[in-house]
């Protein structure tokens, strides 16, 4: 009999689950994960640790979790498959699984050509839909990719990633599908601030049946300057900013600017929870952790619920 994860608990009550995500330092510096961790104690079910997001080297997620775990909170492993084999992949798996890491986000991850290691060399053994379904098969058959039988499987909750706003649009719905085949429990998706596509797109989803199917968490993250809104409009891919939230930003003095970020990340979480299949919400305050515990407390999702 499986145990329910954290954050599987909170979805299973029919609570808004909230999950955040600590980026690891660049360095042996455990008490940099440590103090970006006690930021969200009490706001957050789950705390997401990346997995050398784009691209750059730092601390392993696998080891930044478990000093989250012996913090006494509930990290997510992320792992990427651009740099692990499927052999290396499941053996992380089993010995995260071993430290009591039972939550984890299964993705492709950025090319190396926009980190700072470009002369890497790509793995990508597996893409993201075959990485669900090889946890998938971990978990309910207790069964490596190879065939062979795992004494003690992990029991993981699967997560996965989900850009409602990359095109062609038209797919996007169809490629959440195949994650949910292969055996997402949970999806965290890309920032939202085009909330009329991501109401689009949720349409399709509902259309299919797929909100009965997972868990959508909507991903959210604050602006902290007019510069800030513009990157992610310009030279972030697959993000949708509307101009009116740049001429918003834009419109308020430079001193003003994080709160207003803020203001807007709010009354879109506010929107996102009147929209039906969203089941919760993943707060990236991208080096800004010290806001979530205010943003969680402004969207009305605190405390949270005890189960």
């Amino acid at each position: 009999m499986k145990t329910q994860s954290a954050l599987e608990k909170v979805l299973a009550a029919g609570h808004l689950a909230v999950t955040s995500e600590c980026g690891p330092p660049r360095g042996a510096l455990p008490d940099k994960i440590k103090e970006k961790a006690e930021l969200l104690r009490g706001y957050v079910d789950a705390i997401n640790v990346t997995d050398n997001q784009t691209a750059m080297v730092r601390m392993s997620s696998f080891a930044a979790c478990l000093f989250i775990g012996q913090m006494g909170l509930q990290p997510i492993l992320q792992m990427v498959t651009r740099d692990r084999n499927r052999l290396a992949m499941q053996s992380d798996i089993i010995g995260a699984y071993a430290h009591g890491i039972d939550t984890m986000l299964c993705l492709t991850g950025d090319h190396p050509c926009f980190g700072d290691h470009p002369m890497a060399a790509n793995v990508y053994d597996l893409d993201s839909i075959q990485f669900v379904q090889m946890v998938k098969i971990m978990r309910d058959e207790g069964k490596f990719q190879g065939g062979d039988e795992i004494q003690n499987p992990p029991k993981m909750f699967i997560g996965a990633a989900a850009n409602p706003f990359g095109d062609p649009f038209e797919l996007r719905v169809a490629r959440l599908a195949k994650k949910v085949k292969a055996g997402a429990d949970f999806i965290q998706t890309q920032c939202i601030y085009d909330l009329d596509r991501f109401e689009k797109w949720m349409e399709g989803v509902r259309d299919r049946g797929l909100d009965e199917k997972v868990s959508i968490l909507a991903g959210v993250t604050p602006f902290k300057s007019v510069g800030m809104a513009k990157y992610m409009k310009n030279k972030v891919p697959g993000m949708s900013v509307p101009d009116e939230l740049i001429k918003r930003m834009s419109g308020v003095p430079k001193d003003k600017q994080p709160e207003e970020g803020i203001k807007i990340c709010v009354e879109t979480m506010q929107r996102l929870k009147e929209v039906k299949g969203v089941r919760g919400f993943h707060l990236m305050a991208i080096e800004w952790e010290q806001k979530v515990p205010e943003i969680v407390e402004r969207a009305g999702l605190h405390p949270r619920p005890l189960v």
